[in-house]
């Protein structure tokens, strides 16, 4: 049988150049993996422990390190630390994942409409941006998160808010550069309307930032879900959540660290893959990378 012959660089199309150029990238491959592993075994978490393990109290068993029958151990309630891990990796990723989505909506809309339009339209949105990015994004958040009260979508909100302004800046950018392109003048010309132009023709052709500005978000805002979680400001016990979970069991980490390590690990893990896919996608974006 004939072994098809490999495409040549030369003939792929720039979308095909960076899925290769992406491909090469060993430490963003294992990013893919890891964070594709974790958020499987999160999303199915069911099918290895039932919910109730998450909220169950067996104070006979409190306290005891991983063995057969409590594989990441027990606190000090006698909670399956295994089933609360699992399930508070649900509440950090999905979250994560949501945040980025409401943040990047938004910032696509009022980036592109200030880089599209300009002039005084321009002016008035940057600076509402400004202001929202003086203030630091984990102050603005936990701010908000105390007006708000806490509770899973009051956190997803008060970080969204926090993120618009970097989504905002970032479509700005990259509105800015491709506006006066020819084929925006030429979609002018045949009438398509500022809406159609930006989201048909600026967004596809200018998205490489705007991903590489999401991935690398991620990180950060899983860190902050963690950190208010920590803070009491994020998702409230018994719902679990790494961060919750390790201000749960603050008090006794000294004399059973492996209370703050396995819930650690798994923020610290996640974080990199992200990282890991973030800094693989900004070279597979840049043209001057090697192939």
């Amino acid at each position: 049988m004939l072994r098809k012959k490999k495409k040549p660089l030369s003939e792929y199309s720039s979308w095909e150049l960076v899925g290769y150029r992406f491909r090469k990238n060993k430490l963003a491959m294992l990013g893919v993996f890891m964070f594709m592993f974790i958020l499987l075994v999160t999303l199915f978490a069911p099918l290895f422990v039932p919910y109730e393990k998450v909220i169950e109290q067996n104070v006979v068993d409190k306290l005891q390190g991983p063995s057969s029958k409590y594989i990441f151990g027990t606190d000090e309630l006698g909670r399956d630390l295994f089933a609360r891990v699992l399930y508070g990796g649900r509440v950090s990723l999905l979250c994560g994942l949501a945040i980025i989505g409401i943040a990047f909506v938004f910032g696509a809309i009022i980036g592109g409409i200030a880089g599209f339009v300009g002039g005084k339209v321009d002016t008035i949105l940057m600076r509402i941006v400004d202001a929202l990015m003086a203030v630091p994004s984990a102050l603005l958040a936990m701010a908000i998160i105390t007006a708000l009260g806490n509770g899973v979508w009051k956190l997803v909100i008060a970080l969204s808010i926090a993120q618009v302004s970097r989504f905002a800046r970032t479509v700005r950018s990259s509105v800015l550069t491709l506006r006066n392109m020819e084929y925006i003048e030429a979609a002018k010309c045949y009438g398509s309307s500022s809406f159609r132009t930006i989201i048909k023709h600026i967004l596809p052709n200018g998205i490489g930032p705007i991903v590489v500005a999401a991935t690398l978000t991620l990180g950060a805002v899983i860190l902050s879900i963690s950190s208010m979680g920590y803070l009491g400001l994020g998702v409230a016990s018994p719902t679990p959540e790494w961060g919750t979970i390790i201000s749960e069991n603050k008090v006794n980490i000294r004399y059973y660290p492996y209370l703050g390590i396995i819930p650690g690990l798994c923020i610290m893990l996640t974080v990199m893959a992200v990282n890991f896919i973030g800094d693989g996608l900004r070279d597979a974006f840049d043209p001057k990378s090697k192939n």
